[in-house]
This record gives structure tokens, C-alpha cells and sequence, in this order.
């Protein structure tokens, strides 16, 4: 009796050893996908509306399939309501790779740790400029004549749609912050969400003057083809480095090197430029560091205090 006894324990003892071990190496598999280390099931690409987001959606769907077959995971494109939404998105890891703009990657990577890894090329060039956009009859000639008047901007979080030319107007006429600007500068804003929608506002006589990526007017022909006559641009910000192709801490290394890889090897594909260039007037794809965005850090740094999202 005492061996059936003794050999009863140590079976015990065995499947009790056993079942650790096994808790022991789940609780390490755990460890390793919430650090990254193992190659997830779906990767998510974020956008934020540059134009109408049903058309966004649709146009880089192929984009994402693409990327699919080459990394072998799901991937999907979604379109964002804002580029806040997008920075949210990728601080919650809901969204792994971000098209982001310069000013919304800065505020990605103070507050999420999010990484650039490639940026955009237009036209042969890295960087570009914000522009002032009036109607041609308002009699509107330079950034003193904006005095009272009412702004059109994209986002409060776009580079060239609000932080740079902020940031011009703000040290140009020694406004104390955005508040002042806003406030006691302008006559009044309107963030109309994309930069063609803050151009058509100045259009329509909804607003005074739009910032805008230079120059937005080019996307707007087509539905208004006097728009090159109807609106004017009395004047441009300093460079602005180009958009980012932005990726969540949580990807590791490997599977950060495949996707720069893939995003690289569409400049030999015009299937894939052409649809860069229809989503974000992209001409090519480069690879990036957060050096670059250094500029932009600086800028957002000086007033980041009386800045509110």
C-alpha cells in the first residue's frame, strides 16, 4: 500500500511540475507579444482624410492587400476621423503603422514612443511648404491684412494646415501663443477637418484665408475648375519636412526592417505610386530618422504649453 501510495505522489508531483512548466512558458509566450517579439496575427494602417475618407478608404485598399501578400499577416486600412484619432490609435496599439504628418509624428513620439520610419518624397524633394490661400477679389495682400479675419485651418494637429503658419504669425507679430492668435488676431476660426475643405471654406466666403499644403489648390480643379482664378496666395512658411510612414513601439525590429522594405519597393511599382500619389500627392518613398522632425519638435516645443487638442 505505502508504494502504490509513494508511486501516486510522485505522479502527482510530475503533472503538478508538468502543468508549472507549461504556465511558466505561457506566461513567457505572453511576455514576448506584449513586447513585440512575435509576429502579429493582423497590422492595421492608419490614414487620416487628405479628401473625401470614403475615397481614401477605397483607394488604398490595394496598398494594403499588397503589403498583405509580401509580410504574409492581414492588413488592413482605416481611414481616421482626425490625425488626433490616428495618434490615439497608435498609443492604444489598435493601429501599428500610421501615415502621420510631421507635426502629428512629434506629438506620436513624445507621448506614445512612436517611430518614423520613411518619409515621402514629392516631386524629387523631402520637405515643402505651407500656404496662405485668400480669394483673388478680397483685397487680402499680406499676413499684416489677415487682422481680423476669419482662418480656415485643417487640423490643430497638421503641420502645414496649422503649426507652422501658427508659429509664423505668432513670432511675425508677437503674439504671446495659438490662444492669442485665435483670439485676438484672427476674427474668428474654422477647422474645417482636411485641407481642401479649408480652401473650398475661403471659396465659398465661408472663411478669409485657408493654410493649406502647397499647393491644395491643384486637388481642387477638377470640381472647381476657376479655383486657380477664384483664390490666390499671398504667402508661404519655411520648409516643413514631408509626411512620415510612422510605426507602435510594440513592432520589433524584424518585422519593422520588412515593412520599410516593402514600403521601399514600391518606387519601382507605378501600380503602388499612383495610388500614393492619388491618397497624398506622394511621388516616392525614402527612408526617414527622427532627426529629421527635429525642426518641427522645436516649433511645437516653443508653444506646446498653450496648445490644446
Amino acid at each position: 500500500m505505502k508504494k502504490v501510495f509513494g508511486l501516486m505522489l510522485v505522479l502527482v508531483l510530475a503533472l503538478v511540475l508538468a502543468a508549472c512548466g507549461t504556465a511558466e512558458e505561457d506566461a513567457g509566450n505572453n511576455g514576448n507579444a506584449e513586447g513585440g517579439s512575435e509576429k502579429p496575427e493582423k497590422l492595421v494602417m492608419g490614414f487620416v482624410p487628405s479628401q473625401d475618407s470614403g475615397e481614401i478608404s477605397a483607394k488604398v485598399k490595394p496598398l494594403a492587400n499588397r503589403l498583405s501578400e509580401e509580410l504574409g499577416i492581414e492588413v488592413e486600412g482605416k481611414v481616421m476621423t482626425n490625425y488626433n484619432a490616428l495618434i490615439e490609435a497608435m498609443g492604444s496599439n489598435e493601429v501599428q503603422i500610421g501615415f502621420i504628418p510631421a507635426f502629428g509624428y512629434v506629438l506620436a513620439n513624445q507621448e506614445y514612443d512612436v517611430e518614423v520610419i520613411l518619409k515621402s518624397v514629392r516631386y524629387g524633394s523631402g520637405t515643402y511648404k505651407a500656404q496662405y490661400v485668400v480669394r483673388a477679389d478680397s483685397g487680402i495682400e499680406s499676413l499684416e491684412d489677415l487682422e481680423g479675419k476669419i482662418w480656415a485651418y485643417a487640423d490643430p494637429t497638421s503641420t502645414s494646415g496649422y503649426l507652422f503658419p501658427a508659429a509664423q504669425l505668432i513670432n511675425e507679430f508677437g503674439l504671446e501663443g495659438p490662444a492669442d492668435l485665435e483670439q485676438n488676431f484672427f476674427g474668428g476660426t474654422v477647422a474645417a477637418g482636411a485641407h481642401d475643405t479649408a480652401a473650398i471654406a475661403v471659396y465659398d466666403g465661408d472663411a478669409d484665408v485657408a493654410t493649406t499644403f502647397d499647393d491644395v489648390r491643384t486637388e481642387l480643379e477638377e470640381d472647381y475648375p476657376d479655383v486657380m482664378e477664384k483664390l490666390k496666395v499671398i504667402g508661404y512658411t519655411a520648409d516643413i519636412p514631408n509626411d512620415t510612414i510612422s510605426v507602435t513601439k510594440e513592432l520589433d525590429d524584424e518585422l519593422q526592417a520588412q515593412i520599410k522594405e516593402i514600403f521601399l519597393s514600391f518606387n519601382e511599382d507605378e501600380e503602388m505610386l499612383k495610388i500614393m500619389d492619388e491618397v497624398y500627392n506622394w511621388t516616392g518613398i525614402t527612408e526617414a530618422t527622427h532627426e529629421e522632425y527635429k525642426v518641427v519638435e522645436e516649433t511645437y516645443n516653443q508653444f506646446k504649453d498653450s496648445i490644446s487638442f
